[in-house]
């Protein structure tokens, strides 16, 4: 396992620990709810890519939606069975290694901040398998990192690739302008794009909210 890859898993691993959030703490912003009609209509399962403390699993589950929480991180994983015992199935899984799903198995799939974090041919990669677990037409709804996110990292450390950084652990940042959202989802329609601001956090965070349907 590459260094990067083992410094990343730490990192989560050692934040969720740190947190070991309880539900009520759990903060949910508004972001999804534009995509409410694709959400609402959707029938099979939703995955949460990158669920983290679990916002948008309890926003979902809110909607009285079936959710399959996914992380890298064990201790996330073990955090959202805790604050959420409802949820039927959860995915502790690296998604540098494929996605353990079969193909066209959703109709919508959530990835909130968590598609930032890679090498381009590991992006690439990782967008391919998102493509092939949806079923044609199906929705895959996005925030990432914008190239303007200076309060988190933009055009800090050394720049291994155009707008992707490596911190000081050795971790891994990508930051995205209109430009890099349109080439990594070229085979994508793109139904929503917008540079927007989040306030979940202590500094305001500079990102993209983004909506694709599988051609």
């Amino acid at each position: 396992m590459s260094e990067e890859r083992e410094s990343a898993i730490r990192y989560w691993d050692d934040m969720h620990a740190r947190l070991n959030y309880e539900r009520d703490k759990i903060v949910i912003d508004d972001w999804l709810e534009k995509f409410d009609d694709i959400i609402d209509s959707a029938e099979s399962p939703i995955a949460d890519l990158g669920c983290g403390s679990g916002n948008d699993t309890l926003y979902l589950l809110g909607k009285n939606k079936d959710v399959i929480a996914c992380d890298r991180s064990e201790k996330a994983i073990e955090l959202i069975k805790k604050n959420f015992p409802e949820i039927k199935e959860t995915k502790c899984f690296d998604m540098l290694d494929g996605m353990p799903f079969e193909d066209d198995a959703f109709e919508v799939v959530i990835a909130d901040l968590c598609l930032h974090y890679f090498r381009e041919k590991d992006t690439i990669g990782i967008i391919d398998e998102i493509k092939r677990i949806l079923v044609p037409g199906g929705h895959l709804i996005l925030r990432v990192n914008s190239i303007n996110d200076v309060n988190h990292g933009a055009g800090k450390g050394k720049e291994t690739e155009p707008h992707l950084f490596e911190t000081e652990d050795k971790r891994l940042k990508r930051f995205f302008d209109d430009g890099d959202i349109r080439y990594f989802f070229k085979d994508f329609e793109i139904e929503y794009m917008n540079e927007e601001i989040m306030s979940r956090y202590k500094l305001e965070k500079r990102l993209y909210r983004v909506c694709v349907r599988k051609k």
